[in-house]
């Protein structure tokens, strides 16, 4: 038999609203579609009216969880246009900052997934450990959600030697925990029969479709732009990009726990050599220069982009957001064909989706 199965817009299992429609025969999806749009708030438009440190506050309200990665990626529009150059020890800041919030939303998406396939003690353990994440975030900015690090030319606040040593030291705390995590998910039973082969997308889809960051990266694509195109002195630090050919949901669950250990391994070396010096320019408001840019950061879900335009005043002409789950949501539908009913809502989660950054 044919049935049409709708999943969402507003279902308990979902966080946040979207709409998928299934095309089955029996339990086995032929064919889908999906619907985005349900979150809209006009963030886009609210930023003509306010000027570059408003607007910081802002973006940062795009997402709650790569909340950082907005404010950075629109500072640094700012900057590129303003021709201002932002001291080495403010670059580091913001890495470390950027480094500590990929840990946080990868730890967050792979509960959830253990959450999704009923492996609920996992999901109970993973989300216990990322309270450390959560714990040095807070320490750091004074805030779990919406960090305020991040100002124009620079960071809001710099990093003593105490708190130096203290992520130091819950980098090497959250090794060993990694460890074991990575343990249970790469040998755990039901895991691999929930996750192995389930919701494939190929590396020819995966170019095709224009899919970003750890997603594409499951299917074989290496790209990341803190390699491709280093900003924030990323050039400076020694680290390796996962790429993981299966395309599979376990393949993703891997990249992004091999991600994790690349972000130690940059919170490392950024806090050994952390420079001397100035974290920011001074705090005055900044005209917006007439022109445009735009800026570029790997965000935890992948490539964010922010074109900003001005035209001379305090306030932005334009300020577009280009987020990576816009870009990797298409993919969607190609993955769930040949999949059962039961795996829908897994293999949409494995993008690890952002619906309040793609409706902004």
């Amino acid at each position: 038999m044919s049935y049409i199965v709708p999943i969402g817009p507003y279902h308990p299992s979902l966080e946040e609203p979207i709409h998928a429609r299934l095309y089955t025969e029996g339990e086995v999806i032929q064919d889908a579609e999906v619907f985005v749009g349900y979150n809209h708030r006009g963030i886009e438009k609210l930023a003509t009216e306010r000027n570059a440190i408003q607007t910081l506050v802002l973006v940062e309200r795009v997402c709650g969880i790569c909340s950082h990665s907005h404010a950075l990626t629109y500072a640094m529009a700012v900057e590129a246009i303003n021709g201002i150059e932002v001291p080495k020890r403010g670059e580091y800041i913001r890495v470390i900052t950027a480094e500590l919030e990929r840990l946080h939303s990868h730890l967050l998406w792979a509960g959830i997934a253990c959450h999704i396939i009923g492996h609920d003690s996992l999901f109970m353990h993973i989300w216990d450990e990322r309270e450390l994440v959560m714990d040095l975030l807070e320490k750091l900015s004074g805030n779990r959600v919406n960090y305020a690090m991040v100002t124009i030319g620079g960071s809001r606040r710099d990093i003593d030697d105490d708190l130096r040593r203290e992520i130091l030291e819950g980098c090497e705390k959250l090794k060993t925990i990694l460890d074991r995590i990575a343990v249970i998910a790469t040998t755990d039973k039901t895991i691999a029969m929930r996750t192995k082969g389930v919701g494939v997308l190929p590396r020819e889809d995966a170019l095709r479709l224009g899919a970003v960051g750890p997603h594409a990266r499951a299917s074989g694509v290496d790209i990341d732009v803190r390699r491709d195109a280093p900003y924030c002195s990323y050039g400076d630090f020694d680290f390796d990009i996962p790429v993981v050919p299966d395309g599979d949901v376990f393949a993703r669950v891997l990249v992004r726990v091999l991600e994790c250990y690349e972000s130690i391994k940059i919170l490392q070396q950024a806090l050994e050599n952390l420079p001397a010096g100035p974290i920011n320019l001074g705090n005055k408001l900044p005209k917006i220069k007439e022109g445009q840019a735009v800026a570029r950061h790997e965000a935890p879900r992948g490539q964010l982009s922010h074109m900003v335009v001005g035209n001379g005043g305090l306030t932005n002409h334009r300020v577009s957001i280009h987020v990576p789950s816009f870009k990797n949501t298409p993919t969607i539908p190609f993955m769930l064909r040949g999949n059962t009913v039961a795996d829908a809502g897994l293999i949409i989660a494995s993008i690890d989706p952002c619906f309040s950054c793609l409706d902004r």
